[in-house]
């Protein structure tokens, strides 16, 4: 829930623009017109993107952890929805879900729009009403691919990998605190070690109780989600470490038990809510965040006011490249059979690195009038050198004491993941970055 097949067909770039005055007149996707508004961002790179599914590749990095998740789940209650398609209305992304109007998701220069009511979902959970109208069992999983405008650099990519569940128990249900126990101990026994000082009392000042809500009710159910979350991520880390010593790997961690420890934090959609981390390699990652789900977001699904529910989600490419030990995330979209002939399904080793080609930095420095967002930047790069980007970081920014003109630096390393740039190759790229930064946002090339 969380930070969680069709054929497009495209625009070309001498008719996109980014927040272009003129906006694209229609964008055709899935046999459907998308009316171009004043609110139309997404280029054509991005929705060739969606055609991917990487998640459904077997034989992916993303596919098989996605599949190891999938199925540690199997008897246990769960109808999996895989199968959505990509774009979603704002309702469904924001609205349903209770972000807020000024919520800075909203934005476009987070998010990716067709037009002012659709967009590229952000997260999972802009399928998750759906699932709570239709589901038939007692819990549902869902896995896609989502966009979101970001930073460029070996963790970041505007197309990216999300698993959410939800459970849902009947509050009318007079044995409902014996069920719940029930299904708590139907969770199978791990021995993960687990530090949560929030266990026997998950609410606190900072992570309210919902008004609604019994404290044995939200006791009893954010325990059955953590247990249930606690198995899955120790089914996944201990498969990665059997597959490590399969491979004769000797690594002290890996005959370290496995541990993880509870959070508190916040989403607009839960209350209480929580991150899990697990201790890996020697530091604690961040795996995953869940709760109990806000009344309005059951109420928004049509499923009634006596339901009680937990969701949690995980993002699938920073845990990838961590267990498979891949350097950069341009690695998962590459179609280089170097990268794709190492992995095989069920199967968690290592990633070995081939010949690595050398980058080509570039500066760009300008001045400008107005307020200028980060992302907007990043995804000029991106529109013109797609994922010869490496990374885009901003190196310098200074005011001028007398005219008070603000004055920007990026540096941008370009480099292939399989081949040798030329530098009049990355002169040509390099000069339509700053010809559209001129063009977009009247910035002074310095």
């Amino acid at each position: 829930m969380l930070k969680l097949p069709y054929r497009p067909v495209f625009c070309t770039l001498k008719q996109f623009r980014l927040y272009s005055s003129t906006p694209v007149k229609d964008i055709v996707a899935n046999g459907k017109t998308y009316k171009g508004d004043n609110w139309t961002n997404v280029p054509p790179y991005i929705l060739e993107l969606t055609k991917r599914k990487l998640y459904k590749n077997p034989n992916h990095p993303i596919g098989i952890l996605h599949d190891l998740i999938k199925t540690s789940v199997n008897g246990m209650g769960y109808t999996v929805y895989e199968d959505f398609p990509p774009i979603v209305t704002k309702y469904e992304n924001f609205d349903s879900l209770g972000f807020p109007e000024d919520h800075p998701g909203r934005s476009r220069s987070d998010t990716y729009y067709l037009n002012r009511d659709h967009l590229l979902r952000t997260h999972t959970s802009a399928h998750e009403q759906q699932c709570f109208t239709e589901c038939k069992t007692p819990g549902y999983l869902i896995s896609a691919d989502v966009y979101r405008k970001d930073e460029i650099d070996r963790t970041h990519y505007p197309a990216f990998h999300q698993l959410e569940g939800a459970r849902v128990w009947d509050r009318n249900d007079p044995n409902l605190l014996e069920n719940i126990r029930k299904d708590i101990d139907e969770i199978p026994k791990t021995d993960i070690i687990v530090e949560d000082e929030f266990r026997e009392n998950p609410v606190t000042e900072n992570n309210p109780n919902q008004k609604h809500l019994k404290e044995e009710e939200v006791r009893l159910v954010a325990e059955h989600l953590k247990k249930t979350v606690e198995f899955i991520v120790y089914q996944v880390f201990e498969k990665a470490r059997q597959s490590a010593k399969e491979q004769g790997l000797t690594m002290a961690y890996l005959d370290e038990p496995l541990k993880v420890r509870w959070v508190e934090a916040y989403f607009p959609w839960t209350s209480p809510s929580w991150e899990i981390e697990v201790w890996w390699k020697n530091e604690w990652l961040e795996c995953c965040g869940c709760g109990i789900v806000q009344q309005q977001v059951l109420l928004n699904s049509g499923i009634g006011e006596d339901k009680i529910s937990w969701a949690f989600g995980i993002g699938l490419d920073r845990i990838a490249m961590l267990l498979f030990n891949i350097p950069d995330i341009r690695l998962f979209w590459t179609l280089d059979e170097r990268f794709h002939n190492q992995f095989r399904q069920g199967q968690i080793n290592t990633f070995v690195p081939y010949l690595k080609y050398p980058g080509i930095k570039r500066d760009v420095s300008f001045w400008l009038d107005r307020d200028l967002h980060a992302n907007e930047v990043m995804e000029i790069v991106r529109l013109h050198a797609g994922d010869l980007a490496e990374s885009v970081s901003l190196v310098d920014e200074f005011v001028h004491p007398r005219t008070q003109r603000k004055s920007l630096c990026f540096r941008i390393n370009y480099q292939s993941m399989d081949r040798n740039l030329t530098n009049l190759e990355i002169n040509e790229i390099h000069d339509k970055v700053e010809n559209e930064l001129v063009e977009q946002f009247n910035v002074e090339i310095r």
